[in-house]
């Protein structure tokens, strides 16, 4: 399938860039769509749609609540505090 000159100027305009070789990105996209026709001619209707690309199931470790810390405990490496809140600098002006 052959990609046009005009399509090209579109597609880039669209996607906002700036082609330098359309020449050349003509002849590409239309060797991805000369692929694309190939694989349309497969019959894929036996074959199951791919989700995964393993069959592990949920191989992240399990949650679990770890230590607690004290206020103290969290506020001895803060910058700067009040005594009971980290202090921070003013990021909203009203």
């Amino acid at each position: 399938m052959r990609v046009s000159k005009s399509t090209v100027e579109k597609m880039a305009h669209l996607a906002r860039l700036e082609v330098e070789n359309i020449e050349k990105m003509q002849e590409d996209m239309s060797k991805i769509l000369d692929f694309m026709d190939k694989l349309n001619e497969l019959d894929t209707a036996e074959v199951a749609p791919l989700v995964y690309m393993n069959e592990e199931v949920n191989i992240t470790r399990p949650d679990g609540m770890g230590g607690e810390l004290s206020r103290e405990e969290a506020l001895k490496n803060a910058p700067s505090t009040d005594g009971a809140f980290f202090k921070v600098a003013k990021v909203i002006d009203l």
